[in-house]
């Protein structure tokens, strides 16, 4: 495999020629497209010439988006959504159909999860749901399975998957393969190079980097990408605005650096919080021997457990420079502890259902310096620790 994280510093920093001769590319602010003639705008409708129409359906500001986040994943096309939520449906709802059944990876995104479980069982779509690693029991779920929706790592677990071991069985099933990269982004992992099909992103996280945009976009074949963009995109009306598209492409100017930089501070951190007597155990695929085949770094979002020595709620309570938010991706660190997770009233709860233990917390690491950062953590495990005393926070959940 070529070293793509080498060749996405020069995807990101370089355009093809804009307006004006300016380095950054317009901000296209228009709801529709005029014609100069009726029988242009005839031979537009009868698909005979290709332009732009209303910014629904396609947009110059989100188009230059979209090309630059396909030339990222190694794609034919891409196309963007209003949200990550909005990617993720419109994805899945392209390729289902009533009776069909999905196989996905465990500890999945909290409202993929909630997707699966509510709405698709309404329209008699049912999931299967399986552990990433134990190849058997994937090649089992995937007969006679429609789709296969995978992350890696997953959520709050982190659970690491050999991306390209299953997208071939999911190949010799004929089952379509849909994988949320937002953990990874292009920079550490490129999907389609391993077989899979379709790769989306929550570009509310890395992909904006700054917490400012709310976007989603999904990279794949010409084909794969025409059906959801004829079937499925038009219809749901979520598309991608021009403004968050601009936003977008000045965030993925500086990806690969932040991403390096999350990088390297998370791990620095996840390292250090493994010698800590309260630490049970820290959930990091950049912990293991080895990665696995197609990841060739890691970001900054991960997790840990702690002993009964400290009051979660009061650490995350005396964290300064960590704030309680949920999302991740920004130039912020944030924590979320598992126990609000756990109680979160919209349901079904994959935190419950898929195990994952109360006392997991889940940190982003910004970049805001990884010796102030690891203060913040050492000064709040102190000021949570309940050796000698109660611990008033666990109980009153």
């Amino acid at each position: 495999m070529t070293d793509f994280a080498d060749s996405a510093d020069t995807i990101v920093a370089h355009d093809g020629d804009h307006a004006f001769d300016a380095v950054v590319p317009p901000i296209v602010q228009t709801s529709l497209f005029t014609f100069s003639s009726f029988d242009e705008m005839v031979s537009t409708y009868k698909g005979e010439r290709s332009r732009m129409v209303y910014s629904r359906v396609t947009n110059p500001t989100v188009r230059a988006f979209e090309e630059k986040l396909a030339a990222l994943e190694a794609a034919d096309d891409a196309i963007g959504f209003a949200s990550g939520m909005a990617a993720i449906s419109g994805t899945v709802l392209a390729f289902v159909e009533p009776g069909d059944r999905i196989v996905c990876v465990r500890h999945v995104y909290p409202d993929s999860y909630r997707l699966f479980e509510t709405l698709l069982k309404r329209w008699k779509v049912t999931t299967t749901y399986v552990d990433g690693r134990d190849h058997e029991a994937v090649a089992a779920a995937l007969k006679g399975a429609r789709l296969f929706y995978m992350e890696s790592p997953t959520s709050w677990m982190m659970e690491a998957h050999d991306v390209g071991a299953l997208a071939a069985l999911a190949k010799a099933e004929g089952v379509v393969t849909v994988i949320d990269n937002s953990w990874a982004t292009p920079v550490f992992q490129q999907p389609v190079t391993l077989g899979v099909d379709l790769v989306l992103h929550s570009a509310s996280k890395y992909i904006g980097g700054h917490s400012d945009t709310v976007a989603g976009v999904v990279a794949g074949s010409a084909a794969l990408i025409r059906r959801i963009r004829q079937t499925i995109h038009p219809y749901i009306g979520a598309k991608l605005a021009p403004f968050e598209a601009w936003l977008l492409l000045r965030g993925l100017r500086t990806l690969p650096v932040r991403m390096r930089s999350h990088e390297a501070a998370c791990l620095t951190i996840a390292r250090r919080l493994q010698a800590l007597k309260p630490v049970t155990a820290v959930h990091h695929p950049g912990l293991a021997n080895r990665l696995p085949p197609g990841l060739i770094g890691t970001s900054g979002l991960f997790s840990l457990e702690l002993d009964e020595s400290v009051d979660i709620p009061a650490f995350c309570n005396a964290l300064q420079l960590f704030k309680l938010g949920v999302s991740w991706g920004g130039h912020e660190s944030l924590v979320v502890p598992a126990l609000v997770t756990r109680h979160q009233a919209a349901g079904p709860n994959s935190a419950i259902d898929f195990g994952v233990p109360e006392r997991v917390v889940r940190l982003h690491v910004g970049l805001e310096g990884v010796d102030a950062l690891w203060r913040d953590i050492e000064q709040a495990l102190a000021s949570a620790s309940t050796t000698g005393r109660e611990a008033p926070g666990l109980a009153s959940l």
